[in-house]
């Protein structure tokens, strides 16, 4: 197909803004590199924020800090990663007597026991192709919850298999050694990132089930009038991201180590992994991960604001689904419901979308729910977890680099601040993910709930809806009033900050 369909496509004063902001961020970008020199340190790359165009990240005065990097686990985009640690996995190069430094004077065991020990295990990175001159880690890393309650790294390991040349990277290495280690970790989590949490989970799915969707439902049924506001613009977006983005010469193979065939080779293989009733499905991708407790990691902002958004989109589907599916009869007498299915767990050789996680038919009014609310939330509040931090963290490289230069540590031996600075990528490499994440981080439609056109008519589903708007409303004061209690605020899940749909 060389055009979208007139009805998928951008509207006019969307694309507008968008390319708006690209042009002057553009040449904002060119007049910074022309009046700032080479890096020639740390303090340099603080030069090149403007407050208005590029705004100084505020990660600039903490990105050194160990709580920073914990708090990247969850509360920032890859928030889905972290994992209860239940017991030190056999190829992490680590043992008790290296890791009592950081115990709080408890025995490794009493720490696993209380559940204050967790795993971010990138595995999935191994193997996976890599810009040429340039390094991808798969690392494994262990965090602890201290007698504070924060989360902080403890050891680092930045390939799978330990050995004498892939040492377990601690605290108490040398300053811009750990330094370094970290930055490598980060530039590993970045391809995950944006890749798979971003690209792959949010928007490559989510296409899927938008264009079944127009196939199999008409616009007459109740679940395409449901469904439809959430899929807004979402074709126009990925088709704009295939040209920019994931492209042979786009944003991704110029500024990350992953590059675009290793990009794809990304995404191909962690969708296969992922499952609608699991990773798909909060509260049970939670328990996988033994994350569910919110005694357990106390200050996972993301976990606690989205469940409180997850319910509310899950009591919304709910109350509108049972008005038109109350008997058994109705969801098997529904042959549109039942192409739609169908074509959903259809493999995509075969032309379907291919859905791990989605068999057979629905049998129960719970399933269509469930399915409903995993699309909806994916689209919404998803999307802007894993989407709107992205200036914020990208924007100043030494935070959390997309690109790295150079090799990986691979000894302890003391590093200098040159050599962290001799990692980092170049000015022209830096200015252009600014751009990039600047304009990702825009936002440009209307908050959930509140839809830019108008698919419901029937006055008990208007009536569903209201009351829906009214329990994000509460939601929100609810998420404020935690976000003014917390020692670092949480806003990406603020209902004002996440749109209906996939539209940037």
């Amino acid at each position: 197909m060389k055009s979208l369909p007139e009805d998928e496509n951008f509207s006019f004063i969307y694309k507008f803004s968008i390319e708006g902001i690209g042009i002057v961020l553009f040449s904002y970008s060119k007049i910074i590199q022309y009046f700032t020199g080479h890096w020639e340190s740390l303090i340099d790359l603080e030069d090149v924020y403007t407050a208005e165009i590029f705004p100084k990240p505020s990660c600039t005065k903490t990105w050194r800090n160990d709580l920073n990097f914990g708090y990247q686990r969850i509360a920032s985009m890859n928030h889905s990663l972290i994992e209860l640690c239940t017991e030190i996995p056999e190829k992490l190069g680590v043992t008790e007597e290296m890791l009592q430094p950081w115990l709080d004077g408890c025995r490794l065991k009493d720490v696993i026991a209380s559940k204050r020990l967790f795993v971010c295990d990138l595995s999935i990175l191994e193997g996976i192709t890599h810009k040429k001159g340039m390094y991808l880690c798969a690392p494994i890393a262990l965090f602890m919850v201290n007698g504070d309650h924060e989360l902080v790294p403890i050891a680092i390991q930045l390939y799978q298999q330990k050995g004498p040349d892939n040492p377990v990277f601690l605290p108490s290495d040398p300053e811009y050694t750990w330094m370094l280690a970290k930055m490598w970790y980060n530039n590993a989590d970045a391809s995950y990132h944006q890749c798979l949490t971003h690209l792959g989970f949010t928007h490559l799915l989510m296409e899927g089930i938008a264009i079944i969707t127009h196939r199999n439902l008409s616009q007459s049924h109740p679940l395409f009038k449901l469904l439809a506001p959430h899929f807004l613009y979402l074709i126009a977006i990925n088709a704009l991201g295939f040209e920019t983005l994931l492209a042979p010469n786009g944003s991704i193979e110029k500024t990350m180590n992953v590059g675009y065939d290793g990009a794809l080779q990304l995404v191909e293989k962690g969708i296969k992994q992922w499952r609608m009733d699991v990773h798909g499905t909060l509260p049970e991708d939670l328990k996988r991960r033994g994350v569910y407790d919110k005694n357990v990691l106390p200050e996972y902002h993301f976990r606690d604001d989205a469940l409180l958004l997850y319910d509310a989109i899950h009591e919304y589907v709910s109350k509108y689904t049972r008005l038109y599916y109350d008997t058994p009869e109705k969801i098997a007498e529904d042959w549109e419901l039942r192409s739609w299915k169908e074509e959903m767990t259809k493999q995509r050789e075969q032309g379907g979308c291919g859905v791990p996680g989605e068999n057979g038919q629905f049998t129960s009014i719970d399933h269509i729910i469930q399915t409903l609310t995993c699309i909806i939330y994916t689209c919404s509040v998803a999307h802007a977890a894993t989407n709107f931090p992205q200036y914020d963290e990208y924007a100043f490289p030494p935070n959390y680099p997309a690109m790295m230069r150079g090799k990986p540590p691979s000894t302890k031996e003391p590093l200098t601040e040159q050599d962290v600075i001799n990692s980092l990528p170049d000015k022209p490499t830096t200015l252009a993910t600014m751009r990039l994440t600047r304009i990702l981080s825009t936002h440009g439609t209307k908050k959930l709930g509140n839809f830019e056109v108008q698919y419901i008519f029937d006055p008990k589903a208007m009536q569903v809806v209201k009351e829906f708007q009214k329990k994000l409303e509460d939601v929100c004061k609810i998420i404020k009033e935690r976000n003014e209690k917390r020692r670092k605020p949480y806003k990406y899940l603020e209902t004002d900050c996440i749109p209906n749909s996939i539209s940037i």
